[in-house]
């Protein structure tokens, strides 16, 4: 069976070459109220948006967390839209070097936006000039060595940062405890998907009708980011197999024979599956066992598959190793691996 490189994966959740075609584009909600989904982010946002306008002052500073594809860069931009200020977008990785983070800061506007993509990645040193910009807008500045070093205070204009990451848990708990707003974005439900892939499918006129709409949404794995790439790839046939319109059997057809099951399970979720239930009777198989046994990455399975098993209950992690769980064997068809209580995960 010829396996699916991951680098072509279209449930991958990371943007990939498609989704950077234009970086301005046209399916990013441009105000809080088009905004589709997390009504409890949603409403503290607007909250302190507004409360921050009627002071005369700046959006303090924010943090935005949860897994990749759910609009946090979106958020950002709608942040800046709403405060009525410019926005600069970076990410972690790109910040080398304390200069590269002062260069960015001083050209910053009073008010501006700064979004930091994936902040968890920046390193140490970056990171300690980061502190007094954020708490007192402010940075020193030490060039030269020995006798012929000088330290420079520039003053920086007041800001607000918006950090974004996948991995909360990563950042140190002095930068976490310097942003005033904390937000978790959560996975969206079929119904909000539905809508969003409706929104898109008008934007890009490509003719739809609810249930087709639907049945993209439960495919999705509840990301946005998955919906829309989906939502391209299930036109393609529409208008090759079809009339040009998406409608329930038209999606199902496309999706099914790209691999993508009623759960949002690819070929590469399967397969792993598949292999703890017939080569380790249903686990525990420790994760390099695992990779090996599947030709994958361990941090491919660990940081990709993963998550979303174990997010709707096909997989579980225990002290010797990964297993599947009965509801995973009953979505594959698969007998359960005997000595095991059904619902349950297994736990020898």
């Amino acid at each position: 069976m010829d396996e699916m490189a991951f680098e072509d994966r279209i449930l991958s959740s990371e943007e990939i070459a498609e989704d950077l075609v234009n970086s301005d584009n046209p399916l990013r909600p441009k105000t809080l109220d088009e905004y589709i989904g997390q009504e409890k982010v949603k409403q503290n946002l607007k909250v302190f948006i507004e409360a921050a306008k009627k002071r005369g002052e700046f959006l303090d500073h924010v943090l935005l967390y949860g897994p990749p594809g759910l609009g946090k860069t979106t958020l950002s931009q709608i942040i800046a839209r709403e405060m009525n200020v410019n926005i600069r977008i970076t990410s972690g990785p790109a910040i080398e070097k304390p200069g590269d983070l002062a260069a960015l800061l001083t050209n910053l506007n009073m008010g501006d936006v700064l979004f930091i993509d994936e902040i968890h990645r920046i390193s140490r040193a970056v990171e300690e000039v980061l502190y007094p910009s954020m708490e007192d807008f402010a940075i020193d500045i030490i060039t030269g060595k020995g006798q012929m070093a000088a330290s420079y205070h520039l003053p920086l204009p007041r800001f607000t940062l918006v950090g974004a990451t996948t991995r909360a848990g990563q950042l140190t708990a002095p930068l976490r405890d310097r942003f005033g707003v904390v937000l978790r974005l959560e996975l969206y439900s079929p119904e909000e998907l539905s809508i969003i892939v409706t929104r898109s499918a008008k934007i890009l006129g490509i003719p739809i009708d609810n249930d087709g709409s639907m049945e993209i949404a439960s495919r999705s794995r509840g990301t946005p980011r998955i919906a829309n790439r989906l939502l391209k790839r299930v036109r393609d046939f529409a208008e090759v197999m079809g009339d040009g319109t998406i409608t329930a059997q038209i999606a199902k057809e496309a999706l099914d024979r790209l691999e993508i099951d009623q759960l949002g399970l690819d070929a590469n979720d399967r397969r792993m599956l598949e292999a703890i239930i017939k080569f380790y009777n249903g686990g525990p198989v420790g994760l390099e066992t695992l990779a090996a046994a599947i030709g994958e990455e361990s941090v491919t399975i660990e940081d990709v598959y993963e998550p979303y098993l174990m997010q709707i209950g096909f997989l579980s992690r225990t002290p010797r190793g990964r297993c599947v769980t009965h509801a995973a064997c009953e979505h594959l068809g698969l007998p359960f691996p005997n000595g095991v209580v059904p619902g349950q995960a297994t736990l020898f």
